[in-house]
């Protein structure tokens, strides 16, 4: 389907942030004008300085961000319009030009050595900076030279060119094949393939599954060469940078201990036990030999959500009415002021995402709306996501605003998890029951499991770059099908296309990403626990929590919910919810 073929009221309102491209270039050249940061260099010795240099960083950067995220969205919205491209390509050379211009603010800071930084950082002028100053301390180590700091920042758009061209090469020129379904030709989209998968002729789902895979397989030597490049990329940074490792450096970025990373991948392995007993249970009900295509069958006729768009709206209200009306307001203004672009359409961006903007009056969504189960927890998933940066653009100073990726997953999860509970709770029959507690099953089963899966993945390919082993498509098949089969044990056939499943995972591109998902629904299953068992005082301080932004290490956010990940009381809360539910789920059966 074309864009221009669907109903605007089911588009997002992107003129809200920039008219169109007229205005967007003069935006563009205004803000190139304004990066001259000279009258700063040398002279950031003193607070008042100090507070000027980062009034006009932050500024500068709330309006480099509204350019970027317009331009994505054009880009994202119809990746066959060239305008997308075009408008990112401009940002991308102010971006690149404003990183070298203020690349020498940290290296000429760090120069005053800790003291004088501390001074500044308790300076009641510089309250909204302070952490700036905080996290620059702790960054002393990794800190370069200003020359070589300079030649760093001029590698921004290097750096996001292997993402840029998996993209493209993922939204765009991938030649997917066509199936037939009940005698219809049925092309294999990235939308489509979810929805084929949940189709209850096995036969129907392996050809989707065949199908998708060969149009990665045809391509993935390319595809090995983009993310070795990415791989390389991230290894090179982070030995420039004086760490011990990749993943090193991409948690420190998010101010998150390497042991969590680490506990959740040890805890997991020891829950394998009651993942494999899960899969063991669908083999049974399914009948039959159980291959990776039959996982996400649903394991009860006549109980999936069908719902159109807009009851699929109307039945996430419902699910979220713990949260109170000022939170179920905000949903409703999502809808009727178009903050959500939601059908596919030619050259869309394949899944969804919420992206916020502080200079921005609110936050969008992005979906691809199918009438399935899956599309209307992806809605509440994703209006947690926009709901959470909301209140923290509304609550906090720019500086502090941007909750770090630890905690983005939090608040889309806690939605879905609420929304779970209500519908198990309000299930009409021990059938539709069994199918939500089998829906809550492999929603941990895919989030928390699965994509420590993708983490244990990333941590091995990065180690293997790090050693200067072969980094080669079969190597990485190897190690994705071996983990594969650890994970999900012996009661399914590991089929040969899904060792090179690693290969369509977009998130790998962002190193170290996904593993926040599972932490986010650890956290999750406990938050939104207290929520529906209590009541104001638990809303209250999750509200806290949304409104915190980045203004604490993210560990330290999550205690306003009363969730500490370090002790692991909440990773041993979320296993025993699943295995709660499994022993539930297996009385229906």
């Amino acid at each position: 389907m074309k864009r221009s073929e669907i109903d605007i009221k089911y588009t997002w309102n992107t003129d809200e942030i920039i008219s169109g491209k007229e205005e967007f270039l003069k935006r563009v050249k205004n803000l190139d004008k304004q990066i001259d940061f000279s009258s700063f260099k040398g002279n950031l010795n003193n607070v008042k300085t100090v507070k000027a240099c980062y009034d006009k960083l932050y500024k500068l950067i709330s309006e480099l961000e509204v350019l970027s995220v317009y331009a994505m969205f054009k880009r994202d919205e119809d990746g066959t319009n060239p305008l997308g491209n075009e408008l990112s390509c401009l940002v991308e050379e102010v971006s690149v030009k404003f990183s070298s211009e203020v690349s020498f603010i940290d290296p000429e800071l760090s120069k005053l050595g800790e003291d004088k930084l501390r001074e500044f950082a308790s300076d009641e002028s510089m309250k909204d900076y302070d952490l700036d100053i905080k996290r620059l301390i702790d960054s002393l180590p990794h800190l370069l030279s200003e020359e070589t700091e300079k030649v760093l920042s001029l590698g921004g758009k290097v750096y996001g060119g292997y993402d840029d061209a998996f993209s493209m090469l993922d939204n765009v020129d991938l030649d997917f094949p066509t199936i037939k379904v009940d005698g219809k030709k049925v092309k294999v989209t990235h939308a489509t393939y979810s929805l084929l998968l949940q189709n209850p002729d096995q036969k129907v789902r392996r050809n989707a599954f065949k199908a998708y895979y060969k149009a990665y397989e045809k391509v993935l030597n390319t595809i090995t060469a983009l993310y070795k490049g990415n791989v390389d990329k991230d290894v090179f940074l982070s030995r420039v940078r004086k760490f011990p490792s990749s993943l090193a450096k991409a948690l420190f970025s998010e101010e998150v201990d390497v042991r969590v990373y680490k506990n959740l991948i040890s805890s997991v392995h020891k829950a394998l036990p009651t993942m494999h007993r899960y899969v063991e249970d669908r083999k049974k009900i399914l009948n039959g030999t159980m291959h990776m295509y039959d996982m996400y069958v649903p394991l009860t006729a006549n109980a999936d959500l069908k719902l159109k768009y807009e009851e699929a709206f109307e039945l996430v209200l419902k699910g979220l009415k713990p949260l109170g009306e000022d939170y179920l307001n905000l949903l409703r203004k999502a809808k009727s002021e178009r903050w959500i672009d939601v059908y596919e359409n030619d050259g869309k961006r394949s899944g969804a995402y919420s992206c916020s903007v502080y200079n921005v009056p609110h936050p969008y969504v992005l979906l691809n709306h199918n009438e399935t189960t899956h599309s209307v927890f992806t809605i509440a998933h994703e209006l947690g996501h926009a709901i959470h940066s909301y209140f923290s653009n509304k609550t906090q100073p720019v500086s502090k605003a941007d909750y770090k990726i630890f905690v983005a997953e939090v608040a889309s999860t806690v939605n879905e998890m609420l929304l779970l509970k209500y519908l198990i709770k309000t299930a009409p029959n021990d059938n539709v029951k069994k199918y939500f507690l089998s829906y809550y099953l492999d929603t941990i089963r895919t989030t928390l499991f699965r994509q420590t899966m993708f983490s244990e993945f990333e941590e091995k390919a990065h180690a293997i770059a790090e050693k200067g082993e072969p980094f080669t498509k079969e190597v990485l098949n190897s190690i994705y099908l071996k983990l594969n089969k650890k994970y999900y044990g012996k009661s399914v056939v590991s089929d040969r296309e899904i060792s090179f499943e690693w290969a369509r995972i977009p998130h790998f591109y962002r190193a170290f990403y996904v593993y926040k998902y599972s932490t986010g629904i650890i956290s999750a299953i406990a938050i939104a626990e207290r929520i529906f068992n209590g009541g104001e005082k638990e809303v209250q301080e999750y509200f806290n929590f949304l409104s915190s932004g980045c203004s604490d290490k993210p560990t330290e956010l999550l205690k306003l919910t009363g969730v500490d990940l370090l002790d692991g009381d909440a990773m041993e809360m979320a296993f025993k919810s699943f295995e709660d539910a499994l022993n539930e789920f297996e009385k229906l059966i």
